[in-house]
């Protein structure tokens, strides 16, 4: 191998907002770097301040510490002699108008800024708002001779666009027109189901059609409803993707370069192989991207242990089992509440989940409870007690008053139990199993819950979540002989409607052939045209309830919350 180059990819997981631990994190990479021998160390999009600030960038006493961040990460930079430093930061614009920042990258050398450039394509779908903040950056190509190397640069959203489906400009192709040696692209892209196999399949026909190597450096952790995956990767000049980092893990690689042949080699000059296509199995994403994303919330949030309410039921089930696996069995609390209408099964399954996860168990009767609510009601109002769907949500809310009396008083945070079919359709109680501070399985639809339920068992080698859990027919037990289904279309066929209201173009081929198979399956029927518009009323009415819900995990291409803005008052029928 010929005039090999180095770098170290800086995989890290910003916390938005503490820029002094972002620099200690991005200092102790630098450090590792410098010790391997490494030209150059990489870190993802506005690494500097985490992705993304968002409306911090309007405050005053943020924009000073961002400012102070800035001078004392050039300075850190010093701490590595001779180490190029790559990182993504806000940067301050001149004037007073149009937006007052660029998204930016700055190389550092020694203190000394060597480059600066800034993105171009400011996204505005999804979840992405980045207008509000940020102006775009001139259309133009930069390329820094770095130690024989000339190394091209973009900003995420940048390298994105080289089929110009969405943006009528293409920074990659204006990169390509001055034949840099490499292409780095650093980013801060959320992950979803599918997620990794798009930008594998984009960077791959990009790289090929310009005949340049490219490497996609990410960041990994939770932020909010958002979680990033890592998994950075390398892509060789046929579009052969040669190398990637962990997923849902820090990581700092090495990697060497090869300018002769611009080909990518191990940290030992070893050749590397094909990046196998397939990446985790669906039901293991899940997994991993729910655990990864409650571990950083209640981290960052500054809680130790969570709370759930344990029905006995699938969702709550499944609930529990993923906060045992992201924190613990001895930082998690279940509290079951039975009322007249619980089954049997309710406290026993919820005993038998609770002793197969190692988890304590509170069992708080709420039969008294409910009988001196709708008494009260009865005796202060117009003399007739809680009766019909009043007293379905009576016994709701007193179990989410009693969830958040714990809350306050111990301190953990609550966790809310919906999954994406009942939020959807609002099968659920607001100011009752819709209290807490985050949800885990809200985009997760109910089939899909009882999937991972199994893969959870089935990874496990025995059963954590009861089979008896698992196989009983879905009830919220808030009146007799209740079951979901007597409100609802059995969710093997909800489910597919959903997908298509909710989600549409944003599903992967095959999951959208299958959704809208069963949709037009519905409409040969007048049963199931019935069907189809209960389902597109319930959805638009439960628009209020979902506003003031808690933010879910997101893992899905469209989740409920900043990526979904529907206005509560429209007639969407």
């Amino acid at each position: 191998m010929q005039n090999p180059f180095s770098i170290t990819i800086g995989q890290i997981n910003p916390t938005v907002g503490d820029m002094d631990g972002n620099i200690a994190m991005m200092l102790a990479v630098a450090q590792q770097a410098q010790q391997t021998g490494a030209d150059m160390v990489v870190f993802p999009e506005l690494a500097l301040t985490g992705y993304t600030p968002g409306d911090l960038l309007d405050d005053p006493l943020f924009e000073r510490r961002r400012a102070a961040a800035q001078a004392k990460l050039y300075e850190t930079s010093r701490q590595t002699p001779d180490v190029y430093w790559v990182v993504g930061l806000p940067i301050r614009r001149e004037g007073t108008s149009g937006k007052p920042f660029y998204n930016g990258l700055q190389v550092l050398l020694n203190g000394e800024v060597v480059h600066t450039q800034y993105k171009q394509l400011l996204p505005t779908y999804g979840v992405f708002d980045e207008q509000r903040h940020f102006a775009p950056g001139p259309d133009t190509a930069k390329i820094l001779r770095v130690r024989g190397a000339t190394i091209g640069f973009l900003i995420c959203e940048d390298a994105w666009n080289d089929e110009a489906q969405d943006y009528s400009v293409n920074p990659f192709l204006r990169l390509a027109d001055a034949a840099p040696d490499l292409v780095i692209s650093i980013n801060a892209s959320p992950s979803s189901k599918g997620k990794r196999q798009v930008r594998h399949q984009l960077f791959s026909k990009a790289c090929a059609r310009h005949k340049l190597p490219v490497l996609y450096v990410a960041q990994v952790g939770g932020h909010d409803q958002l979680v990033f995956d890592g998994a950075s990767f390398a892509v060789d000049a046929a579009g052969t993707v040669v190398f990637e980092a962990k997923r849902f893990e820090v990581d700092s690689p090495t990697l060497c370069f090869d300018l002769n042949s611009q080909t990518f080699f191990g940290e030992q000059g070893q050749t590397l192989q094909p990046v196998p296509r397939d990446g985790l199995p669906v039901l293991e994403f899940y997994r991993e991207q729910i655990v990864l994303g409650l571990r950083d919330y209640a981290r960052r949030c500054g809680f130790s242990k969570v709370l759930v309410g344990c029905s006995g039921g699938i969702d709550s089930a499944l609930t529990i089992a993923l906060a045992v696996e992201a924190l613990g069995p001895e930082n998690v609390i279940a509290i079951t509440m039975p009322s007249v209408y619980s089954s049997e099964g309710s406290v026993s399954d919820s005993v038998a989940l609770c002793r197969n996860l190692g988890v304590t168990l509170h069992e708080i009767p709420i039969r008294d409870i409910v009988s001196q609510f709708s008494a009260s009601i009865e005796n202060s109002t117009v003399g007739e007690a809680a009766s019909g769907l009043a007293l379905e949500n009576l016994q709701a809310r007193v179990r989410g008053t009693l969830l958040m009396t714990y809350s306050n008083q111990y301190g953990p945070l609550l966790l809310t139990t919906g999954n994406k079919s009942e939020l959807s359709v609002g099968y659920c109680t607001l100011y009752g199993d819709t209290n807490g501070g985050l949800g885990l399985i809200g985009d997760l639809y109910k089939t899909e819950v009882f999937a991972l339920s199994w893969h959870i068992n089935k990874t496990a080698g025995r059963e954590l979540i009861p089979q008896s859990i698992i196989e009983k027919a879905p009830s919220a037990e808030l009146a007799p002989d209740q079951k979901d289904t007597d409100s609802l279309p059995p969710y093997e066929v909800l489910d597919e409607i959903l997908k298509v209201l909710i989600e549409g173009s944003l599903l992967d081929a095959e999951d959208l052939a299958i959704a809208q198979n069963t949709v037009d399956a519905l409409t040969q029927t007048e049963t199931g045209r019935q069907t189809l518009d209960k389902v597109q009323r319930l959805i638009a009415r439960s628009e209020y309830k979902r506003r003031q819900a808690p933010p879910i995990i997101r893992v899905r291409a469209r989740a409920f919350g900043t990526g979904r803005q529907v206005p509560i008052t429209a007639r969407q029928y």
